[in-house]
């Protein structure tokens, strides 16, 4: 069985005049990617491996994450392949996955996010909020082999108690 979580990125600031791909976290995007990441702790969610982008706001994101989640700082890679939003290079790396990896976790942006949870999922979802997370289980022992997925998951931080 092979699970797929994909995290769209926190609310980002507007507020510096930067280039997209550094744009950091704002207030909220901070508070909610705590917020997210605690939750899913205490869900005992363990990942095996972490992809992101390595745009300023996806890699802080994850790394709150796994800061929250007690994670090895090693246990993410970050590409600017990720920086997609498409999704077509998000599909790529997720299909290429090592097989070993059991759980794995992809921080990116949207469109790309939104995408691949309706197309890998069996529930549409009609837009993944900032730091939104979609679980997918498959019943495959290969990332190669994934096709349509049971959607077991959709938590968003203000769907959630505060």
């Amino acid at each position: 069985m092979k699970t797929l979580s994909l995290v769209r990125h926190a609310k980002s600031s507007w507020k510096l005049d930067l280039p997209d791909a550094l744009r950091p976290l704002n207030k909220r995007g901070l508070k909610d990617a705590a917020k997210m990441s605690s939750y899913l702790k205490a869900l005992h969610f363990k990942p095996d491996f972490l992809i992101a982008s390595n745009a300023e706001r996806a890699k802080h994101t994850a790394k709150i994450f796994i800061d929250t989640l007690n994670l090895a700082p090693d246990i993410c890679k970050f590409t600017h392949e990720l920086y997609d939003f498409s999704g077509s290079y998000v599909m790529l790396h997720i299909k290429e996955c090592p097989n070993h990896v059991n759980h794995l976790v992809v921080f990116g942006h949207n469109h790309a996010i939104t995408h691949i949870a309706n197309t890998l999922g069996d529930k549409y979802i009609d837009n993944v909020p900032t730091c939104g997370v979609v679980t997918i289980n498959f019943d495959v022992l290969q990332w190669q082999a994934i096709k349509k997925g049971i959607t077991t998951q959709f938590l968003f931080p203000k769907g959630l108690n505060n």
